[in-house]
């Protein structure tokens, strides 16, 4: 099988060196669509056959998307520091006023407000905030635009994850305040073959806020 990491919003491959540096792994571009349905049919062109899948915050709806359109090939699926509803009432608004920041203030102050709160505080040192910025730096106002187009027309998984038969494995961060561990204990309810694991001080960044407890967890749950 081939294992396929999916990053979330204004991230890359930063945030599965974790697991990158213990197993064989492509990680996908989603920078460059504009819908969560096409995310996920590109992941899906990535390699041939049976697929491992774990997604961070965006990618993990990508990998929900992947297991729906793809139920026979998607034979482990992770989902990490995620949601699975529809919009909230204001999401709309608020997403449209940071890409508009983004386009007028730049990347760097698109980092400077929109990190801190995604980072547990305890864990917000310099090294782990620089690395996080220049991930954020990697990216364009237009890619974060498309991720937030992406985003505010994504799908709504709870429709369907009652019908994703693979192991699942969903984890979270005690203290994500952006995704709740209450949001993750809802999606469990939903899916047939899952396992919960909360990740103690860490924020919605957990996979490199705590990377070696969330690497012991994902990466014996995908080779296994």
């Amino acid at each position: 099988m081939t294992a396929i990491l999916i990053p979330g919003l204004l991230c890359d491959g930063f945030c599965w060196e974790p697991v990158t540096a213990r197993m064989p792994a492509y990680v996908a571009e989603v920078s460059s669509q504009d819908r969560i349905e096409q995310m996920a049919v590109d992941c899906l062109a990535i390699a041939e056959g049976p697929l491992e899948v774990a997604g961070h915050s965006m990618g993990a709806r990508v990998a929900m998307e992947m297991a729906r359109i793809a139920p026979g090939r998607v034979r482990k699926l992770a989902l990490l520091d995620t949601g699975f509803g529809p919009l909230k009432d204001g999401e709309t608004e608020k997403r449209a006023d940071i890409v508009a920041y983004a386009h007028e203030h730049g990347m760097q102050a698109l980092a400077d407000r929109w990190l801190p709160p995604m980072v547990y505080e305890p864990n917000q040192t310099p090294t782990l905030m620089g690395a996080l910025t220049e991930m954020v730096l990697r990216k364009t106002p237009e890619q974060h635009e498309r991720q937030i187009h992406a985003l505010v027309h994504r799908p709504d998984a709870s429709a369907y994850l009652d019908q994703i038969a693979c192991p699942t494995l969903v984890m979270v961060g005690r203290q994500d305040a952006w995704s709740p561990v209450e949001q993750h204990e809802e999606m469990v309810k939903l899916i047939p073959d899952v396992r919960l694991e909360i990740i103690e001080e860490a924020g919605h960044f957990a996979p490199v806020e705590r990377p070696n407890e969330v690497a012991d967890l994902l990466v014996p749950f995908l080779k296994g």
